[in-house]
């Protein structure tokens, strides 16, 4: 099996931290090497991780400690934290979820079968914050087509990925080469979408369509539920504005990081569609008249039905309310 490692990372995690822990401990197959890292919290989350690195290191893990000097908050955190991991697969790891007890030996086997496979993640339960079943499965939330399933498994993932996000670091697993052309990662992303997306670029990213954790859904968590569940979603007026301009940014900045590596061989003429397309939707004229060529040019290029949700797109960008 490749050596792994999991990279916790904390802030005031105190609360969640030990149901985590748990099950952590009751894996069927311990990681090789634990990174436990704390973003300056100021409540006992720190002391928490300590005794569980002491505790893994007397089970024989390889356990590395480290406290940031100072907060560099979520993305950057796990971005310092994953580079510290001496392992040839990395599976993140939030401080307030639970981890189904086969989820490293089955997502393992999964990278240890397929050389060409570069990020894996799976579904999740969703529960509450005190951990009770929501009735729900991630991927349903995010109403994940049949379609979607099958370019991911068909090893399209970079299509699927480039039009909207899946993944969420909580469930995936990655080789550490993606590292080498995904940092730094770039302003106005997640660190585990855009990991899956520069992993989609380099091999093969998969979904495996069963639960490998329970994904708590609280006021405290970091992302939860992301807004990026389809831009069907964003709703109108500035909330929707601010969304697609937000894209543009986004997808301005992926251009300009795969530029500057060989990972993007292959996928520039699509990232240059794809900012192209949330160009036009970020910079749509507020009259209606003005707006009906805008719209009819970008549906006539075919990026509508490629990148958005077709006629819903179409028409949530000629009926949108400024």
């Amino acid at each position: 099996m490749p050596r792994s490692a999991v990279v916790l990372c904390s802030y005031n995690g105190e609360r969640f931290l030990p149901a985590q822990f748990d099950s952590l401990r009751a894996q069927t197959r311990q990681p090789d090497v634990y990174v436990l890292s704390d973003d300056v919290s100021s409540d006992a989350g720190w002391d928490l991780l300590q005794a569980f690195g002491r505790e893994r290191a007397q089970a024989g893990c390889e356990v590395i400690l480290h406290r940031n000097d100072a907060n560099l908050g979520y993305v950057r955190h796990f971005e310092q934290a994953l580079q510290r991991a001496d392992a040839e697969v990395l599976f993140p790891c939030d401080q307030d979820d639970v981890w189904h007890s086969r989820k490293i030996e089955r997502m393992l086997a999964e990278f240890a079968r397929r050389p060409s496979l570069m990020v894996l993640h799976g579904d999740a339960r969703l529960v509450d914050g005190e951990g009770r079943d929501l009735g729900r499965r991630l991927l349903q939330v995010l109403e994940v087509t049949p379609a979607e399933m099958t370019a991911m498994h068909a090893g399209r993932g970079f299509d699927v990925l480039l039009r909207r996000n899946i993944v969420t670091g909580a469930a995936m697993a990655l080789r550490r080469e993606v590292l080498r052309d995904a940092l730094p990662v770039a302003d106005h992303w997640a660190h585990d979408e855009w990991l899956a997306l520069i992993g989609a670029m380099l091999g093969e990213a998969d979904t495996l369509e069963e639960a490998v954790i329970d994904y708590r859904q609280h006021g405290g968590n970091q992302i939860g539920v992301r807004e990026n569940v389809g831009l069907q979603q964003v709703g109108i007026g500035k909330a929707r504005n601010a969304f697609m301009q937000r894209a543009a940014l986004r997808f301005q900045g992926l251009a300009r990081h795969v530029a500057s590596t060989y990972a993007s061989s292959g996928h520039t003429d699509a990232i240059a569609d794809r900012l192209t397309h949330a160009q036009a939707r970020a910079h749509l004229a507020a009259s209606f008249p003005a707006r009906i060529p805008q719209v009819l040019r970008e549906w006539r290029s075919g990026r509508y039905a490629r990148f958005g949700s077709g006629w819903r797109s179409v028409m949530t960008d000629l009926l949108r309310i400024d």
